[in-house]
């Protein structure tokens, strides 16, 4: 077999194991979660602007606890991002297979709040019971809430579709019917919990998401907070959109709820009290260092792209789709360039399109791990925001500087790319002429 056809059997699998029902619910789940984590952010930020004297000047003004308005917002909202996860990944996958999504949702989350642990203890040590604890239903909790996701969706699909359920006289009213048909599925999830609820009590002393968070999202996390783990996710998202396939996408759909959960992590270590910079219990590897350090102007950090085309350019053709596509661009919406040059499955920036993004993934977590930039706590800024303001907003002067170091990075390693690519192009614009 061929290098070309390794390569060809490698995107169509990539392919198929995107459109997989659980990749896409996963996706689309966790896209939906987004307005909630940018809009934390928000609030977040305005209680921690990394401007010197901002604090003390706020403080004046509104009190010494000025930030606990504020703090409630990001509590409401990161402290409980496994149970918005469990409602939209449901809603997702259900949605997707034509079935009864708004009950399968709210089975879901019923499902998930039964195997909680029904206790949460005080920083002094005392424990308050029948409270539905922040700790699991946030970060800690997320790899439960796939995985009650995931089974509720099927059961709740198999139900429907194989008519399992109770028969009501065609003049009962809609509302009616499929709140009685919610019967069957309802009793099948709610048995399921509270047989492994009393497994994990009895059997373990310690509950499901507790199990689950030792068992597999422990490791996946350190797994996912490494140079390797990196090099994969930056690496592989440029080869699949190289190949056509989006590449943020699919492997975001995957990682993303790890790289979350380290950064919410973090924000837990500042919670305590504790610095970030040159902990060794903070996580390098996070959302924010996913979707802006390596990912200035789009995937595959295109914007160095865009800068060596507007240096050296000399093709008409180049010129005016680094001209259509430089405004996109700023914001880090790249698809004018890679599906209008086209950057896929166009042999002069392969290596570009990979090389640049590791590159700037290599500089930014050396940067953390040496102590220039702080790791990232739960801070997001939407991922159109343009490069450099990015930065400062996330990790003051410091981050601005890495992103400035990446985008120059990036534009030297495109350059002699840009230079072969408009070089044909201007070829055969003169045999054209």
């Amino acid at each position: 077999m061929t290098k070309q056809e390794l390569f060809d059997k490698f995107v169509e699998l990539m392919g198929r194991f995107a459109d997989i029902r659980a990749v896409t619910a996963l996706r689309d789940g966790f896209i939906m979660t987004t307005p909630f984590t940018i809009c934390g952010s928000v609030f977040l930020l305005l209680a921690n602007l990394p401007i010197p004297g901002y604090a003390e000047f706020m403080a004046d003004i509104f009190g010494k606890d000025w930030t606990i308005p504020l703090n409630a917002v990001a509590g409401g909202t990161f402290s409980v991002l496994a149970v918005i996860a469990v409602l939209a990944i449901t809603y997702k996958y259900v949605e997707a297979e034509g079935c009864d999504a708004i009950m399968a949702s709210i089975l879901a989350l019923t499902t998930f709040i039964i195997i909680l642990p029904p206790f949460a203890a005080t920083p002094d040590g005392a424990v308050v019971n029948d409270v539905i604890p922040k700790a699991w239903a946030g970060s800690n909790g997320v790899i439960t809430a796939i995985l009650v996701s995931f089974f509720s969706a099927w059961v709740c699909c198999y139900c429907e579709k194989n008519h399992l359920g109770i028969k009501m006289p065609e003049a009962v009213p809609g509302g009616v019917v499929r709140a009685f048909e919610a019967l069957t599925p309802g009793i099948i999830l709610f048995t399921t919990a509270a047989v492994i609820y009393g497994v994990c009590h009895f059997a373990f002393n310690t509950t499901f998401p507790e199990l689950i968070f030792k068992i597999i999202q422990v490791p996946l996390q350190g797994l996912s907070d490494t140079i390797i783990g990196g090099t994969i996710v930056a690496s592989l998202q440029s080869i699949l959109f190289w190949a056509g396939i989006h590449g943020p996408n699919v492997v975001g759909g995957v990682m993303k709820p790890l790289l979350i959960a380290n950064s919410l992590d973090n924000q837990a270590l500042l919670d305590a009290g504790q610095q970030l910079v040159n902990n060794p219990a903070a996580k390098i590897f996070t959302v924010q260092l996913d979707d802006v350090f390596y990912k200035s102007g789009g995937c595959g950090i295109t914007m160095g792209f865009l800068i060596a085309s507007w240096l050296i350019s000399k093709s008409d053709q180049m010129k005016s789709i680094t001209k259509i596509a430089t405004v996109p661009g700023l914001f880090n919406i790249n698809e004018p360039i890679i599906f209008g040059l086209p950057i896929v499955f166009n042999p002069y920036l392969l290596v570009p399109f990979i090389v640049a993004p590791l590159a700037a993934f290599y500089v930014t977590y050396a940067a953390i791990a040496i102590g220039f930039m702080s790791p990232f706590g739960a801070v997001q800024v939407p991922w159109t925001t343009p490069p450099i303001i990015a930065g400062l907003l996330l990790d003051g002067w410091q981050g601005a500087v890495i992103q400035i170091i990446n985008l120059a990075l990036s534009t030297a390693i495109y350059f002699p790319f840009v230079r072969m690519q408009d070089k044909k192009m201007l070829e055969e614009e003169q045999e054209a002429a």
